[in-house]
């Protein structure tokens, strides 16, 4: 048995979602695929996949064993591509993981400039939200954190930013602009629904006393978990909702959004990338990490300035 080809196809038949999809993507037949897998299991003695006629899905062994294998591809595809040649044009497969707001406005936005510049590097981007991160299942795991971040993971802090209060010119037209932050209480607000924080509690921070926070009392009228949501929602009129700068500005650019309370902000926000904690990390994932930084950076330092003016 060819190890190394065995547990190529495991891989490719998890992410596949089946033997016949690995099959045309391998370009093998199918009965091929199947007894690959099955001698694997044979020689590992135990089962990795269940199948059944309508799905298939990992035992608790395959999940653990995929893990391993991912890494292990990984290590061997990066040694094989540097022994080719140092100054060859980097390829493979980059494996991002991401929640639903920083996928949207942080790292797919850049995704089509790094392209241009690698276009052998192919990009698998998996977007959810989740407790328990898998960083050890992907190249780089995007997470965002408060200032109080304090991470058992290895990880590189990608940007820092700032959270602010905004709302549409109709809605201040028609319900007014407040000057001080405990009007806020009169108007409709649109939280982020944490179950962690009180949702009928804004904490504000002022640059002139940076350290001590108010907490302002408001009425919320919209809870929401997701951005999107209470972004579009704000664009629509509906209240004032906080957001990070970075990924408002555009519609402030635009005249869409204005901010309320400058300069008093609501948060100071980070973005981390954690990495597996293996020591090998491949030179493609090095350069897309340098890329992002440096473009967030610039982003957010236009971001920042654009706020304040």
């Amino acid at each position: 048995m060819d190890r190394l080809l065995s547990m190529r196809v495991f891989e490719r038949v998890v992410v596949e979602g089946g033997f016949a999809a690995a099959a045309r993507v391998l370009d093998m037949s199918a009965p091929v695929v199947t007894r690959l897998v099955a001698d694997l299991e044979e020689h590992l003695g135990t089962r990795l996949l269940q199948r059944t006629t309508r799905r298939l899905s990992l035992t608790e062994a395959g999940q653990q064993y995929l893990s391993r294998v991912r890494n292990i591809l990984s290590d061997i595809d990066e040694a094989d591509a540097a022994a080719r040649h140092q100054t060859q044009e980097l390829a493979g497969l980059l494996r991002l993981h991401a929640p639903p707001v920083l996928a949207s406005y942080v790292v797919a936005p850049l995704l089509a400039e790094f392209r241009r510049n690698h276009p052998k590097i192919m990009i698998e981007l998996d977007v959810e939200s989740l407790r328990v991160l898998p960083i050890e299942d992907f190249d780089i795991t995007f997470l965002g954190a408060d200032e109080s971040f304090d991470g058992d993971v290895i990880a590189r802090k990608v940007l820092e930013s700032e959270a602010i209060l905004v709302a549409s010119p109709e809605y201040l037209r028609r319900r007014g602009t407040p000057q001080e932050p405990n009007e806020l209480m009169h108007h409709d607000c649109l939280p982020v629904n944490n179950p962690q924080i009180r949702s009928n509690i804004w904490k504000m921070w002022c640059p002139d006393n940076p350290t001590q926070p108010m907490e302002i009392e408001i009425k919320p009228v919209l809870l929401a978990n997701h951005t999107d949501s209470l972004l579009r929602a704000t664009l629509d009129g509906a209240g004032i909702t906080s957001v990070a700068v970075d990924i408002v500005e555009p519609h402030l650019s635009r005249g869409e959004l204005v901010r309320v309370l400058a300069p008093w902000i609501t948060g100071r926000l980070s973005m981390y990338a954690a990495i597996p904690s293996r020591k090998f990390v491949p030179q493609r994932t090095r350069v897309f990490l340098d890329f992002l930084i440096e473009k967030t950076r610039q982003h957010t330092a236009k971001a920042l300035q654009a706020s304040s003016t």
